[in-house]
């Protein structure tokens, strides 16, 4: 009697373990052909493949904003967005005003996130100050790129309105540069960046500096931005390097994927990492050693924690 008790316990105990690792994982990216999507669905893939009972999706999105926006509303898990955006919605600020999610955990820090801001020569622009009154794009709606350009306006004391707003995505921008329906386009993403490698090579037009000083500017009431240099020959015509702004891109996850989950999903994630970073160029920018560096405060999730502090780059 006791002897089968004893089995019906551990069967108990073992089906309860199963269900803790079944997973079902909405990780949300960005547009379909943007620098993530494609990389998500990798990273999605090695965790269907690595860990018992998860069932993980990529799913294309609007951004940053609305990948948090889809995590507050509990349709997202895991998701991509830059530091500022992750502290932001957790704290209720910003666009978030009202809407505090308590709840965002940081999964893994990644790499910093340029602004790159194209403009074509026949526009004239040569500063940011001089966007006011040009049709620029500042990417769709939701995205993290409508934040960014706001945020740098108002170092001139602009707002979206000083400017011909066209909330498109990267590629349909290009799209609307090489037709001329656009002066301009403001992008986030690691370099060199397909839609703005596109707009450089069949149009003439220029990256757009942003100065250290503007910088140390924005620096002021937003800690987390960090200067950054685009290395001459990244893109067709660019001979110089061009300063200008970024801000650390983070995978956030929700406090409620259970521990044991997170710690396997960064695991397989980091001990991937060779076969992640010769499939996907953007990566190389980012390392286990950063991973938990320049996210603004936001706490990472226990389960990843335990993994980076068994690998010693967390206390």
């Amino acid at each position: 009697m006791k002897k089968g008790l004893a089995l019906i316990v551990c069967a108990a105990l073992l089906a309860c373990a199963s269900v803790a690792m079944a997973a079902d994982i909405n990780f949300v990216t960005a547009g379909t052909s943007s620098t993530f999507y494609p990389i998500s669905a990798t990273i999605c893939q090695l965790w269907n493949d690595n860990i018992e009972g998860m069932r993980a999706t990529a799913t294309p999105s609007g951004g940053g904003i609305d990948n948090l926006n889809q995590a507050y509303d509990g349709e997202a898990q895991i998701g991509i967005a830059n530091a500022n955006l992750v502290y932001q919605a957790q704290q209720g600020l910003a666009s978030f005003e009202g809407y505090a999610n308590e709840n965002l955990r940081i999964f893994a820090g990644l790499y910093l996130n340029p602004n790159q801001v194209v403009v074509t020569e026949a526009s004239g622009i040569e500063s940011l100050e001089d966007l006011a009154g040009h049709r620029i794009s500042i990417g769709a709606a939701g995205s993290t790129t409508v934040d960014e350009a706001a945020m740098h306006l108002a170092v001139f004391g602009k707002t979206l309105d000083d400017i011909q707003a066209e909330y498109m995505g990267t590629s349909e921008s290009a799209d609307a540069i090489s037709n001329k329906q656009l002066e301009g386009v403001w992008v986030m993403a690691g370099t060199p960046n397909a839609a703005v490698t596109q707009i450089m090579t069949t149009t003439d037009a220029k990256l757009l500096p942003i100065p250290e000083e503007t910088v140390e500017a924005l620096k002021v009431d937003s800690p987390w931005y960090a200067s950054y240099t685009i290395p001459a020959g990244t893109y067709a015509g660019q001979d110089e390097d061009v300063p200008t702004s970024a801000v650390k891109l983070t995978l956030f996850i929700t406090a409620d994927v259970d521990e044991e989950t997170v710690y396997q999903m960064t695991k397989v994630f980091w001990e991937n990492w060779g076969m992640l970073t010769d499939t996907h160029a953007a990566l190389r920018a980012a390392s286990l050693e950063e991973a938990c560096t320049d996210v603004a405060g936001v706490p990472i999730h226990e389960g990843a924690a335990r993994y980076y502090r068994e690998v010693g780059v967390l206390e």
